[in-house]
């Protein structure tokens, strides 16, 4: 402040001892004052900014292996209710988030309950669980039937209205918010531009890649809005593929200049504007990795998404227990693998078995040198850093006005339509 009113006394000063050109000195003038105060701003930032790095280093610090292992994974579960593994998984093992499927919702009330009784369990514990979902609408959704269903991608890209695409996220954001849910992988940032692709089809915003990102980024920042972390998938590209990666390891014959011409234009766009999460997709890309598909592949995860396009965020597996990996890897190898690629955090969301033997593991590669501690502090530096930023906490919900809700996802619904 005293060099704000410092230059301030010192236009007054100038400007008595000249009165030519007044117009042009006040416009400098206030350039050169909002300058000092924008100065003084950014060196606040600066500060708290360094605080709060300091305040992450304090946490992981007071973390053991363990605890930190845990939090690099997200895991699902059976059932509509907490269980005994959950329960252990929470308590002993610090697990740092859970994923829920259509089978773990069957109504609103529930699914709160259900959310309600992880984060309890947690609370105990000093860092807050990612609850994540895929919620991208369309055919792929696990809300139950008492929220209207909303449209696919397909159909938002042909509107082309970024208003509506924005609209369609926060709707997105805000159902499942209401039922305590953080963390959504979503939207879709593939390009569909193989009509024989068996998995993305109507999930993408369109076959053309300007299509894909005007109305994937809106959506994303509607998500965002409403307080949920939006993570964007299928890096580097799901949308030329004829296989589905649930079921067996797609193939992509497209070198480094291709990709970058269509696939991964959306990514960079994503990058640009800040996104929190992307999920890396089980994909051979052998022109970039003849060895190890995207997920397990540091030319891929460390050389292409970290340095080559810039990305700082958080990246996570897509399911490890789907087909893609396990007919060819065990899951134990995969997990490591994707750690070592440079991978944040692991979707084990099938088989309680496999969250032991990735926990394990994990562990073992430490032992052994393979992966060092001082890298796993450096995933939970960005976890931390991220559930600080949207200001997690477990919470507990009393219940939602489901009601309101879906008025609003009715009114967007007959604007579309109209």
């Amino acid at each position: 402040m005293k060099k704000i009113c410092i230059f301030i006394l010192l236009v007054v000063i100038l400007s008595g001892c000249t009165r030519s050109n007044n117009s042009n000195n006040m416009g400098r003038e206030k350039r050169n004052e909002d300058a000092i105060i924008d100065e003084e701003d950014k060196t606040e930032e600066e500060d708290m900014s360094e605080e709060r790095k300091d305040n992450i280093k304090k946490v992981i610090s007071n973390m053991t292996l363990e605890e930190k292992i845990g939090q690099l994974l997200i895991i699902g579960i059976e059932d509509t209710e907490v269980d005994d593994h959950v329960r252990k998984m929470i308590e002993e093992y610090k697990v740092g988030g859970f994923i829920l499927f259509k089978h773990n919702i069957s109504n609103a009330d529930q699914a709160t309950e259900l959310l309600n009784s992880l984060k309890s369990l947690n609370k105990k514990n000093p860092i807050p669980l990612f609850l994540s979902i895929d919620e991208e609408g369309g055919r792929v959704s696990r809300l139950p039937n008492t929220f209207p269903k909303l449209p696919p991608a397909k159909k938002i890209g042909k509107v082309n209205d970024e208003s509506i695409s924005l609209q369609y996220g926060k709707i997105i954001g805000k159902r499942i918010k209401s039922l305590g849910f953080n963390i959504n992988f979503a939207p879709v940032l593939d390009i569909d531009s193989n009509p024989n692709n068996p998995v993305i089809g109507d999930r993408a915003f369109g076959s053309d890649k300007n299509t894909v990102i005007d109305h994937s980024l809106k959506v994303m920042e509607g998500i965002n809005q409403e307080g949920i972390i939006s993570v964007v998938k299928h890096f580097p590209g799901h949308g030329d593929t004829n296989l589905d990666s649930h079921v067996d390891l797609p193939v992509i014959e497209k070198d480094l200049p291709q990709l970058e011409e269509l696939e991964l234009t959306p990514f960079i766009e994503a990058i640009r504007e800040g996104v929190d999460g992307i999920m890396v997709a089980h994909i051979l890309f052998p022109k970039l990795d003849e060895e190890f598909p995207s997920t397990l592949s540091e030319k891929i995860i460390s050389q292409l998404l970290r340095k080559r396009l810039g990305y700082e965020g958080l990246i996570f597996s897509d399911d490890m227990t789907m087909g893609a990996i396990m007919k060819n890897y065990s899951i134990e190898d995969a997990a490591s693998r994707f750690l070592k690629a440079g991978g944040d955090i692991l979707l084990i969301c099938h088989g309680y078995e496999n969250h032991i033997k990735v926990f394990e593991q994990i562990k073992e590669e430490v032992k052994k040198g393979n992966l060092s501690e001082g890298e796993i502090d450096e995933k939970l530096y960005r976890i931390i850093g991220i559930k600080n930023r949207y200001k997690l906490e477990d919470k507990i919900l009393e219940g939602i006005d489901l009601e309101l809700l879906n008025s609003e996802t009715q009114q967007f619904l007959d604007k579309i339509d109209q």
